[in-house]
């Protein structure tokens, strides 16, 4: 699958420019998190904001079987609108925060 390396690349360099966008509070990071051997990748809020500790998962993707599985987006434009501007072909994005059965009626895969 000579898709599966460009996929590999691509959410890799996506999630690094969103760990790269800055909190509006400087305590608070955003950690990009790969784990390249089995094809999860996420970034993270990690900190503290007004004495209270911040940690939540901002984007969690995967890749599974050729394709880019979404488990959770937390942006406000969605990684899935980017993929596709960067040529990834909507049959081979699964919006996996959606039921199964809810998905055949996206424009995107099943699963």
């Amino acid at each position: 699958m000579a898709n599966v390396e460009q996929y590999r690349q691509l959410v890799q360099t996506l999630l690094l420019e969103y760990s790269n966008i800055k909190a509006n509070n400087e305590e608070v990071e955003a950690e990009a998190i790969f784990d390249v051997e089995r094809d999860r990748y996420q970034v993270v809020h990690v900190g503290w904001s007004n004495k209270r500790r911040v940690y939540g998962c901002i984007l969690h993707v995967d890749i599974k079987d050729g394709k880019i599985w979404i488990h959770h987006d937390g942006t406000e434009g969605g990684i899935a609108n980017e993929l596709v501007e960067q040529g990834v072909p909507k049959h081979d994005i699964v919006l996996a925060f959606h039921s199964p059965f809810k998905r055949q009626f996206t424009e995107f895969a099943v699963g």
